[in-house]
């Protein structure tokens, strides 16, 4: 059996781009990686609209009773 081993996470990222560029070319990669960047956006400004409604002393008696 093969003894597994990690690479480190800039090698990984790096690694990863790679193949990508070989396999999309680099528009496609830019292009896929910002759909990345999009996603949490999106996020985020769903958390900042959940914080709008939230009722401070209500949540708060939620979580510290």
């Amino acid at each position: 059996m093969k003894t597994s081993t990690f690479i480190s996470e800039e090698q990984l990222v790096s690694s990863a781009i790679d193949t990508l560029i070989k396999k999309l070319g680099a528009v496609e990669t830019n292009r896929f990686l910002s759909l990345m960047k999009n996603k949490r956006i999106e996020s985020v400004r769903r958390h900042q609209l959940w914080q709008k409604k939230l009722d401070k002393d209500v949540f708060f008696n939620a979580v510290f009773k």
